[in-house]
């Protein structure tokens, strides 16, 4: 005995993600779009990362929020797009403990305002290595608190301090060498 009407209970969520999709698409851009580095991949990684979400509806059981349910889906999709690419566009991570740090305190305003040291950062950001990036972005540039971007990561507060510290190191050594050069 299928009814219509039991089809229509068996797809309640239907209705439900449409309303997630238009609440949460800008969300899952922007982390998609800050994780992969161009319009494109973002919106590729943005369109499976909603595939994902959809498929997986029925398993959200509410325990998290629906922010960190989507960026946990969104990041994983980042993170098998950049495997599968195998981006080899890192910054090294040796050599920065050797070098004397510029100081970032000295003018905040003229650093706020200047758009090509903006672009260096977000050059840097695309460069680190695909975990470190995505801490950076889900704590520093989403502002996540430490312990819902570490549920997003599936990783503990600590490491996900950890791997802040390190990406924090590279982004400042790889800023210091530029802000030596263009002084």
């Amino acid at each position: 005995m299928d009814s219509m009407g039991d089809k229509q209970r068996d797809q309640p969520n239907v209705l439900d993600f449409e309303a997630i999709v238009e609440k949460y698409t800008n969300y899952v851009y922007n982390v998609a779009y800050r994780m992969m580095g161009n319009p494109e991949d973002a919106e590729d990684v943005t369109q499976e990362a909603l595939f994902s979400a959809y498929k997986a509806l029925d398993r959200f059981r509410g325990d998290a929020q629906i922010t960190t349910w989507l960026y946990r889906i969104t990041i994983n999709a980042c993170l098998m797009r950049l495997r599968r690419e195998k981006k080899r566009r890192l910054l090294t991570q040796t050599g920065y403990d050797e070098r004397e740090l510029v100081n970032w305190t000295e003018s905040p305003e003229r650093t706020a305002l200047n758009a090509e040291l903006l672009q260096k950062l977000e050059e840097a950001i695309s460069r680190l290595p695909s975990e470190l990036r995505a801490a950076v972005i889900l704590r520093d540039v989403q502002g996540l608190p430490n312990n819902q971007a570490a549920e997003v990561l599936g990783v503990t507060t600590s490491s996900l301090k950890a791997r802040l510290h390190r990406g924090r190191v590279i982004l400042r050594k790889f800023l210091s060498d530029y802000l030596k050069t263009s002084r």
